[in-house]
């Protein structure tokens, strides 16, 4: 079964983001096949995205009430939201959630986090300035879908009156309080870019149309990555969604025809070149493949996954030396994604190695993005450390 990339937003999206002045033109309808699709099961309501609930109004009203004077009022919610004795929030990455399910559930991926303290600062009158920070993306998988997100933040500025929060030119940067919800580095903060709501709420509906897909809700993940396109027709990464939805639908020409709009907006993105070229392979069109394929290997010869799905091979073959050093070589670009630990831990495990088995599913545990992750390694890790126990 062939990967398929998607750019998910759980942190940010890849490239593709023009600057605020430049016009958002709708791309042709040609692209969209409304046809070949069942109606969505429920129809999709952005004006939920950033809704306050009850239980958030009654939250604010509890924990921040009336600030003392002198009292930063952005302080005092970043405190109620993500101090350990407070809200108690916790990242995790298995789904993107409205401002409100976000605060129901205490939990939520990045652009989730981000989402949901928008909402309570607008509360709170407070200008909002979402940012695409510039860091390497990170790379994740579900089946044969790979999954790529990069980093967004929030800045807070001082509390406004009679103006929309989503204003952005009214935050002054030197004085804002920056929310991150993941560690990065004082040079990545520099050089954040801004990101109007327009694109946010695009961000959010190709996060679930990816993750509907994954789940195989496959005529629902289309209705939000059209949704996104509508809202943001800049934001190049829904049509790259759009395609693979097609692909998986067995739409082979209008997925041909949606990747190819998003590759023409952003030539030198891997991610695109990568998903049309199996696209071209599925209907036969080797030699215009080929030429795609001969500039992937040029902008990026090893490919996020290339030395895992090695090692993946290698331990198929029980070749279990080779796969160590296939996910070892992996885990040296990206030092902390837990599949890659995981796998580790079980090449040596097939080895005899205990003791590394051991740690790497420790920190598979420690590294994990969801709850559903942390929970299936501590289990097998509870199960290596009794094996353990009993062959001494």
């Amino acid at each position: 079964m062939k990967p398929w990339a998607l750019m998910l937003c759980a942190a940010a999206f890849l490239s593709a983001c023009a600057s605020p002045q430049v016009a958002r033109v709708a791309p042709a309808q040609q692209l969209f096949h409304d046809q070949l699709f069942q109606p969505p099961a429920a129809p999709i309501d952005t004006t939920t995205v950033f809704a306050v609930s009850p239980a958030m109004h009654a939250y604010l009203q509890r924990e921040i009430g009336r600030p003392l004077p002198g009292r930063d009022v952005r302080r005092v919610l970043f405190d109620a939201l993500y101090r350990r004795d407070k809200l108690q929030l916790e990242y995790d990455a298995a789904l993107t959630r409205t401002a409100a399910e976000t605060f129901e559930a205490r939990a939520g991926n990045c652009l989730s986090l981000a989402i949901m303290t928008a909402a309570l600062a607008r509360e709170l009158d407070l200008p909002i300035l979402f940012q695409q920070v510039e860091m390497d993306e990170v790379w994740s998988r579900a089946g044969n879908l790979y999954f790529a997100s990069n980093h967004v933040n929030l800045s807070l500025g001082r509390p406004i009156t009679k103006q929309s929060p989503y204003m952005t030119d009214l935050v002054d940067q030197a004085n804002t309080l920056t929310v991150d919800f993941v560690p990065i580095s004082p040079n990545s903060r520099e050089a954040a870019r801004p990101l109007t709501e327009q694109t946010v709420l695009a961000m959010y509906l190709n996060n679930r149309a990816a993750e509907l897909l994954s789940a195989g809700q496959v005529d629902d993940a289309y209705w939000a990555a059209r949704k996104a396109t509508e809202i943001d027709p800049l934001f190049t990464n829904a049509y790259n969604t759009l395609g693979v939805i097609y692909q998986h639908h067995d739409n082979q020409p209008e997925a041909e025809q949606a990747l190819r709009y998003a590759l023409s907006q952003a030539p030198d993105n891997t991610i695109y070149l990568s998903n049309l070229a199996q696209t071209l392979e599925n209907a036969s069109k080797m030699d215009e493949a080929a030429v795609l394929r001969a500039r992937l290997a040029q902008l990026e010869p090893y490919p996020p996954f290339y030395f895992f799905n090695q090692g993946q091979e290698a331990m198929k073959l029980g070749d279990y030396h080779r796969a160590r050093a296939m996910f070892q070589r992996e885990l040296d670009r990206v030092p902390d994604y837990h599949e890659f630990h995981f796998w580790l831990a079980l090449a040596n495990y097939q080895l005899g190695n205990l003791r590394a088995a051991n740690l790497h599913m420790a920190q598979a545990m420690e590294n994990s993005t969801t709850r559903g992750d942390h929970d299936l390694y501590s289990a097998k890790l509870d199960r290596l450390r009794a094996y353990a126990a009993q062959a001494k």
